[in-house]
């Protein structure tokens, strides 16, 4: 039906349908959040789960441990992140004279390269500080519901990972109905590649929050900075997020050490080690542990992040680059949609489709010579022959 539409109407119609989606993600936000987490968490614990049904476990019991397993890990993590603000916060004293000290340098630099005095800092201080105090007390409210609203999705957090994984045959079932026959194959393998891409972005995440808290906060100890650990662990999740992430933590690290210390030495220390950790991340352990089984672009990545993040708040930008790798490997397959796949992929032509029409072409000869040349070869079967109801 859609190709006997005009190339205008259909162009449209896709417009029209990205426009209804980011409306529903926005306005449900709420519950979709938590099922899209749910469902890519029970993609991660797969693995965990054949293992305990190869060895004969019931369903139920096989399905439960998984979810046990990771629930004691996370409550591993933030019990070490609280121990870790204790500590802060019993330095408390320390570093309000800290601050103190740098505000004072800072107000006697301004001083002498501006034409305020420091009667006339403290005036706008203590007036913007007012206006900041008005505006929090407006935000008290919301908070309360943000609060409760964090509980609820932790709350159904298990609930949705457990009844995911007990009818994913099922939802196997309704995917391969929802399409024709003859599409079957590539739908197969489009769950496959789906499957590999989000435990491979998922765990190596895991993997790669261990490493990163033990390096960056492994370093800092060693030469003596205060409150190492609770960088290196701030870093390591803040860099969750495609590189805004990155930028926080570098703000934050640097702000916990000008509290901690009353010289600028060990902010130029923390600010070399997180550079010379993360030029380690990205270039050799990154790249290793997740591999290149689906590039995303540069562009759709950083504008993925910012679209996630104001459709869907933190949730979002976290979720943000699976959904869209996910969105490729299915744009890749589908005729019609194959234009978004070349949008969000990294196969960029060496030269101008406006001189080599070669390029303008959907061929998939002309698809696998760009993946061979910008290294993005696609995910294979990892599996052999079976089928993912038979794998399941």
């Amino acid at each position: 039906m859609m190709k006997e539409m005009p190339l205008t109407v259909r162009r449209s119609v896709e417009l029209m349908g990205l426009f209804l989606v980011g409306a529903l993600i926005y306005i449900g936000s709420g519950i979709i959040m938590p099922l899209l987490m749910a469902f890519f968490i029970s993609i991660m614990l797969l693995p965990i789960y054949r293992f305990f049904r190869n060895y004969r476990f019931p369903d139920a019991m096989a399905i439960f441990l998984p979810i046990l397993l990771l629930a004691v890990t996370v409550a591993g993590v933030v019990w070490f992140f609280t121990s870790q603000v204790s500590v802060l916060v019993s330095d408390f004293p320390q570093i309000q004279k800290n601050v103190t000290l740098h505000l004072n340098s800072l107000s006697e630099w301004f001083s002498q390269v501006s034409n305020f005095s420091t009667k006339e800092q403290i005036s706008i201080i203590n007036e913007q500080s007012n206006k900041l105090l008005t505006y929090a007390a407006g935000l008290l409210g919301g908070a309360a519901g943000s609060v409760s609203s964090a509980f609820i999705f932790i709350g159904l957090l298990p609930i949705y990972v457990f009844l995911m994984m007990a009818y994913k045959n099922l939802l196997l079932r309704f995917v391969f109905l929802f399409f024709p026959k003859a599409h079957h194959g590539k739908v197969e393998e489009a769950l496959w590649e789906s499957e590999s891409i989000i435990k491979s972005y998922l765990v190596g995440l895991i993997i790669q929050i261990t490493y990163m808290t033990i390096l960056l906060g492994g370093i800092l100890m060693l030469f003596g900075i205060k409150h190492a650990l609770l960088i290196g662990v701030m870093f390591a999740f803040l860099n969750l997020i495609p590189y805004i992430g990155a930028l926080f933590g570098n703000i934050l690290g640097v702000l916990l050490t000008l509290a901690s210390s009353q010289s600028l030495t060990p902010v130029l220390i923390v600010l070399g080690t997180i550079a010379a950790v993360q030029f380690l991340d990205n270039n050799i352990l990154m790249p290793r542990i997740v591999g290149s089984k689906v590039k995303i672009n540069a562009l759709a990545t950083i504008v993925g992040v910012f679209l996630g993040g104001a459709l869907a708040g933190v949730a979002g930008m976290f979720l943000s680059l699976p959904v869209i790798a996910v969105l490729k490997i299915v744009f890749d397959r589908s005729e019609m949609f194959k234009p978004w796949g070349v949008l969000l992929g990294d196969e960029n032509p060496d030269q101008s489709p406006m001189k080599n029409p070669r390029y303008r072409s959907k061929s998939e000869l002309v698809r696998r010579e760009l993946e061979l040349k910008n290294n993005t070869i696609p995910t294979e079967k990892e599996h052999g022959t079976e089928t993912a109801t038979d794998k399941s």
